[in-house]
């Protein structure tokens, strides 16, 4: 059997090709080849157990060894094999059937992933890093011949009787100048680790060293002894490929350890397995979400019957569940998957769909069946829900009922329970309902003290996405506005048209306001006297409640770049009926007039933490003068 032949393409050759665009990717030629030969082993167990094949099966792994001197990698299995006929029709004939659409179609492809597997290339992905391919196979079929092909990259390629004896295939790489890192031992783990950790078919990757049991010494106690075994790079049943029922805490745990090793436990886990209308199997788990949230994305790892595909599941999993971690694993996502199939694929978007419910499901039964305990894990997963909120209606809908509001007491409250507990008190004469919150408790304490005298409640809103999450609860909630605590003075928050009445004529409000705005001399400081309670400061620095939540989203990259760019601008609220104001006004010394406004205002600035640098010693030899 002799047999050479040129492969029909009737555009340019296609190896460049795949060299030129499979350049910056070129380690997955290892995941084809090797999804290759498990595939081919996976066939002949389905037709043994359909009793199509009586011979035996024996040891049915994949192995993968190298050889540096020879610079050749081979991939072995003990699948079904091929006859030199097979070897025409799979090799050469599929391949390159939609070759010329292949050329026309991905010339300016970008993704390594849009090429690959299009039409029958897994196997040709060998030719990023090999300059001659050889296969040696011989099929299951009873008086198969063994069979060989030879092809250096060019269309040109051989047939002949091949030498193996027992039933399968090899698949030699002879490895180019440029790839040499492929015939390296770490390297070749490294991908095999990332990619073959979840094979179905135990994967062979030469041996190692371990220590097992040989007797005791003369002083009874264990010897050991090192023994080269099989180095075995696989678990060929990961937990996700189990029932739910077979598996216990430990086993999820476990798994997550090996996934994540420096990572904590995580909180909890859903387990997911459907198969109709798509196939989904997988573990999701909830990691305990620090405010750098954007350090958590991209843990959820995509596998296609096992074999892992990618980290970067954006098109998959909706945004916001970005920041869980685990495995989703279905066969209905090809294994060379694209960025245009994923965000055309219909499939897709169901899966998206049924994950999202499945989370609001096992959020919802956990609130339901133990809120305490729910309670105690908010810290960790409340940046999540509301991320969730925010960007998905679907999501909102069902955690409205779960989301908890925290307030600086510490206590947590439903969004519904959360209006009911304001609404008498907290109400404007408009008929609005006002949520005061503080994103600083520490920073902002004497206006959450001045908010509680009032019986004014103050929710505690400081994770990175809590702007948006205000201006969601806004939007979604009747007659319902927030304003941060340090927004106004306390009287001003919540408008109820019941101030006190000034104790300061028309004349000496101007002349405190003119006084004040001499000693600040700051042009971003607008000085306004009010009508407060005598038991207030006599100084309040405010920012615009709008004005502040623009600023801030535009820090946060929120698309609000020109307010930004704004100076800040505070109001300096006097309180006109506070002892110390009355005493300036009355103090016939222009200097100390000057002094004690100027120590009121740095005092109200000092309570906002924005007292620095020469201002603040400044402010301190002043304070220890007037003392």
């Amino acid at each position: 059997m002799q047999e050479k032949g040129t492969i029909s393409i009737h555009t340019e050759n296609i190896f460049p090709i795949i060299k030129k665009f499979l350049y910056s990717d070129n380690e997955i030629f290892l995941r084809e080849l090797v999804s290759n030969a498990v595939d081919a082993t996976q066939k002949i167990k389905r037709l043994s157990s359909l009793n199509q094949y009586q011979g035996e099966l024996g040891d049915l792994q994949v192995e993968i060894a190298f050889d540096e001197e020879k610079k050749t990698l081979t991939i072995s299995d003990r699948g079904i094999g091929m006859t030199a006929e097979e070897i025409k029709k799979y090799i050469n004939q599929i391949a390159f059937s939609g070759a010329t659409e292949f050329v026309e179609k991905f010339k300016d492809a970008k993704d390594a992933n849009e090429l690959i597997g299009k039409f029958g290339l897994g196997f040709y992905s060998a030719f990023m890093v090999a300059d001659k391919v050889e296969i040696q196979t011989l099929s299951y079929q009873e008086g198969a011949e063994p069979a060989s092909w030879i092809c250096d990259g060019s269309t040109e390629f051989e047939i002949a009787m091949g030498t193996r004896t027992e039933r399968g295939t090899d698949i030699i790489l002879y490895i180019n100048k440029d790839s040499e890192e492929f015939l390296s031992k770490y390297k070749l783990q490294e991908i095999l680790d990332k990619y073959c950790r979840f094979l179905p078919v135990p994967i062979k990757f030469g041996t190692k060293t371990e220590s097992e049991a040989d007797g005791e010494d003369e002083e009874g106690k264990p010897k050991y002894k090192s023994v080269e075994v099989d180095n075995i790079i696989n678990n060929t049943q990961p937990i996700w490929t189990k029932s739910p029922t077979e598996l216990k805490d430990e086993d999820y745990l476990s798994f997550y350890k090996e996934l994540y090793p420096f990572s904590e436990d995580p909180l909890f886990w859903i387990h997911l397995n459907v198969d109709y209308p798509f196939n989904l199997t997988g573990v999701l788990y909830f990691p305990k979400i620090k405010n750098d949230f954007e350090l958590q994305r991209n843990k959820i790892k995509l596998f296609s019957r096992q074999v892992f595909i990618t980290d970067e599941v954006k098109d998959i999993v909706p945004e916001f569940l970005m920041l869980l971690h685990g495995v989703i694993d279905s066969p209905d996502i090809p294994l060379n998957v694209s960025r245009s199939f994923l965000q055309a694929d219909s499939s897709v978007k169901k899966i998206n769909n049924y994950i999202t419910k499945k989370v609001a499901d096992k959020l919802s039964e956990l609130f339901k069946k133990d809120r305490k305990a729910f309670e105690e894990k908010w810290q960790d997963i409340g940046l999540f829900v509301k991320y969730g909120m925010i960007s998905e209606d679907k999501f909102y809908e069902k955690a409205k009922d779960f989301a908890l509001l925290v307030n600086t007491k510490n206590e947590f409250y439903t969004i519904d329970e959360y209006r009911d507990k304001v609404k008498a008190q907290q109400t404007d004469k408009d008929g609005q309902v006002v949520y005061i919150y503080t994103n600083d408790a520490a920073k902002q304490d004497t206006f959450i003290q001045s908010a509680n005298k009032k019986d004014y409640d103050v929710l505690l809103m400081n994770s990175p996405i809590d702007n948006h999450f205000i201006n969601q609860l806004e939007q979604k909630l009747e007659k319902t506005s927030l304003k941060r605590v340090d927004a106004d003075v306390t009287d001003k928050l919540i408008n109820k048209e019941d101030n006190p009445p000034h104790v300061l004529t028309e004349e000496q409000s101007v002349k405190v306001k003119s006084l004040f705005e001499k000693a600040i001399q700051k042009p971003n400081m607008k000085v306004e006297i009010e009508s407060l309670s005598p038991d207030e400061l006599p100084v309040h620095i405010t920012m615009d409640e709008f004005m502040r939540r623009m600023k801030d989203m535009a820090q946060m990259g929120g698309g609000m770049n020109f307010y930004g760019s704004l100076p800040e601008n505070y109001k300096v609220a006097v309180n006109g009926n506070h002892p110390l104001i009355s005493r300036i006004v009355n103090t016939e010394n222009e200097e100390e007039q000057s002094q004690l406004a100027k120590q009121a205002f740095d005092l109200a600035l000092l309570s906002q933490g924005l007292l620095t640098g020469a201002d603040l010693t400044e402010f301190v030899k002043r304070s220890v003068h007037l003392i």
